[in-house]
């Protein structure tokens, strides 16, 4: 069994299956073998199970919640903001379900008529992170179920309890065996359990690039189509002439949610000469007045990192940081709550040639960049092999305009610290991945164009 403990005091939270491939391999088998069913069950129904989903989960919201504080660490508040972040997802394609529109195309003959149809991939399968236990799933599996797909999920073992309470409410729901279905075990295995079956036509993964690399290296061989989501080095710039109050609340959001492990996180805060005194100190008193500690209550707090690895990479970070000249504000170590809980920490003086600025840091640190012009901004905030998502307050509406088009990421977010809805689409450009997640353009990652000719009309 895989042992799940909670990274707040170390306790065992619970157990999850650790599978052998051959139970693996039998999971793909229901996968593969319930897809020409589901597919076949008018749109209407898939949507009806979906809402029968959405309506079992959300009334057992604090649940959902608590379980997930328990074994990903983040305060409650957070928590129960992700589950209804993540049922708007199933939620929403419970209703696109009956929105996969095809198209009918002028005939090149007198005696023809022209369709383009949509259908279902097919099997497939995702492979989920730990930061987002919740979302990640109905995110991936809500989309291919209203396409008409069916779906296996990895989750990942550090939080697979949420994961599994999940399934089990599916299976509530209506949802059969097969149509989604769930394994934990040996990640590499079942990485190539699921890129090696040629019957599995498409792969979601959200985590680091270099393993996205290799899932698609090895699904190069039997041409899955894949959506990912990788790594991210998000910019957050704040110009002189934005609203500093707003632009340190909105930094503040973005930054420390989920401690700063998400992938949308601001990594590299870029502050016009302007106002950088000022943002400093505003952020400064921002944080005095935010605490650290286990996540179970009712206010919002910074909780732990998933696990000591985490806690190191941060810490060698701010250290290397420091030693090439950055200077600490605020924070700078481990909390004296000790065990994997950090200092929110505010770093001034960084230079774009640290390890800091080309390091997802996925941990609550603050690195403070000045510029001058706003060319200038835009060249470094583009100068990352990544490109998730992009922060800038303004209030010009100029720069609006040339910040949207300049800006290399597939989400450019001005004036906001927040960045998703079910109703927009998710996913990055460069080295954070291709395809995207939410919207109705989601949905399309799951489904194929047919060209139908009907010739001989005339006979």
């Amino acid at each position: 069994m895989i042992k799940v403990y909670n990274p707040a005091d170390g306790s065992l939270v619970g157990e999850a299956p650790d599978m052998g491939i051959d139970e693996v391999r039998a999971a793909i088998e229901r996968t593969c073998q319930a897809f020409g069913p589901w597919s076949r069950r008018l749109a209407k129904e898939r949507g009806d199970i979906l809402r029968r989903w959405f309506d079992l989960v959300s009334a057992d919201r604090q649940a959902f919640a608590e379980t997930m504080v328990r074994e990903n660490g983040k305060c409650l508040t957070e928590a129960m903001g992700e589950i209804d972040y993540g049922l708007g997802f199933i939620e929403w394609y419970a209703e696109e379900a009956k929105r996969v529109y095809g198209d009918t195309i002028p005939a090149h003959a007198n005696n023809a008529a022209v369709m383009v149809v949509k259908e279902p991939v097919g099997p497939t399968a995702a492979i989920t992170p730990w930061n987002f236990p919740f979302m990640m799933i109905t995110r991936k599996v809500a989309t291919a179920l209203a396409a008409g797909c069916t779906m296996i999920i990895k989750p990942s073992e550090l939080t697979p309890l949420t994961a599994y309470k999940l399934l089990d409410y599916a299976r509530r729901a209506g949802i059969p065996e097969g149509v989604f279905e769930m394994v934990t075990g040996d990640p590499k295995a079942i990485g190539e359990a699921f890129t090696g079956e040629p019957r599995i036509r498409k792969i979601s993964f959200t985590g680091s690039t270099g393993v996205g690399r290799l899932l698609a290296r090895n699904s190069a061989e039997t041409l899955k189509t894949m959506t990912m989501e990788l790594g991210g080095n998000a910019p957050f710039l704040i110009f002189d002439d934005a609203d500093i109050e707003e632009a340190v609340a909105g930094l503040v959001a973005a930054k420390l949610r989920n401690s700063g492990q998400v992938c949308i996180s601001p990594n590299r805060i870029y502050v016009q000469d302007g106002v950088h005194d000022r943002v400093v100190a505003l952020l400064e008193d921002r944080l005095a007045s935010i605490r650290v500690d286990q996540g179970l209550q009712s206010d919002f707090v910074v909780g732990p990192l998933i696990n000591q690895q985490a806690v190191d990479k941060v810490g060698a970070l701010v250290a290397d940081a420091v030693g090439r000249g950055a200077v600490v504000r605020r924070g700078g170590k481990p909390h004296a709550e000790g065990g994997l809980f950090y200092e929110p920490t505010i770093l001034t003086g960084v230079d774009d040639t640290f390890p800091i600025a080309r390091t997802e840091i996925f941990g609550p640190v603050f690195p403070i960049y000045r510029f001058d012009r706003e060319d200038e901004a835009v060249r470094r905030a583009n100068d990352t092999d990544y490109g998730l998502v992009a922060y800038a307050y303004t209030r010009d509406a100029g720069r609006f305009l040339r910040l949207l088009r300049e800006l290399e990421a597939g989400m450019v977010i001005l004036n906001s610290g927040s960045v998703g809805t079910a109703s927009v689409p998710f996913g990055g450009v460069k080295q954070s991945g291709y395809g995207r997640e939410g919207s109705h353009y989601g949905i399309e990652e799951y489904v194929q164009v047919k060209y139908v000719l009907m010739s001989g009309m005339d006979r």
